[in-house]
């Protein structure tokens, strides 16, 4: 991990979690030792960052000088918290980490007032029927591949449980309450297929850029599904 995306993760864990902060929890976050994590917090520090604490008492951000200040309406508070808890029900941690990791960085910024209508938030998502699908692959190669439009390798059971190898150009994914869908140009079958991702088997990353083809395909696609709608593999 670099230099720079340890202070993120630093600075992250200091927004997201309740205060104050142990130095040991603070370290099993970032994944750093204990000298080390002493060693981020000074150079936060001196960059700017207000951090409140000790080592032996633990830590709390009384000023972030990262992020700029924020205003949200109430009604819009409630909205982002509904979104970001609805991350927890899709089946992707990294994802839904991420989402939490977005949220206590806006937090961050409002006013005192807004804050406390974010900790005393009255909406809550429930969703009785969701069930968390389980994956077998690296859901953060999958999305790299679709940032970068490049092709996976992937070993894929179809829903009759027959097995095939296949290269495929990955364009996006589909989550809901209970499945996370992949649409990519499949080259074995020449064509446009969805795949079921927890029926991913093996994944790696192929030889093949298709980059810049993705708005084209995702043209055809819907072309094609205006036409008739993608067989699922």
């Amino acid at each position: 991990m670099s230099r720079t995306d340890r202070l993120m993760r630093l600075m992250d864990a200091l927004r997201r979690l309740p205060a104050p902060v142990t130095a040991a929890r603070l370290a099993d976050e970032t994944g750093v030792s204990l000298r080390q994590l002493y060693r981020d917090i000074a150079t936060l520090r001196a960059g700017g960052a207000l951090i409140d604490g000790e080592a032996g008492v633990g830590y709390c951000l009384t000023e972030d000088p990262a992020l700029p200040p924020q205003s949200f309406s109430r009604l819009e508070i409630e909205a982002l918290l509904l979104a970001i808890s609805g991350l927890q029900t899709l089946g992707d941690e990294t994802l839904s980490r991420a989402g939490e990791d977005a949220l206590a960085r806006i937090i961050a910024t409002l006013p005192e007032s807004q804050g406390r209508h974010a900790m005393h938030a009255t909406m809550r998502l429930f969703r009785a029927n969701a069930q968390r699908p389980a994956t077998r692959i690296d859901m953060d190669l999958l999305r790299q591949s679709l940032w970068d439009e490049q092709s996976l390798l992937i070993d894929y059971l179809d829903l009759r449980d027959r097995p095939s190898t296949r290269e495929i150009w990955p364009l996006g994914m589909s989550y809901s309450d209970n499945s996370i869908t992949l649409l990519a140009h499949c080259q074995l079958r020449g064509d446009f297929r969805v795949f079921h991702v927890p029926r991913i088997q093996t994944m790696q990353r192929g030889p093949t850029s298709f980059r810049p083809r993705r708005v084209a395909l995702l043209r055809d696609y819907v072309t094609a599904r205006q036409a008739t709608r993608p067989p699922e593999a």
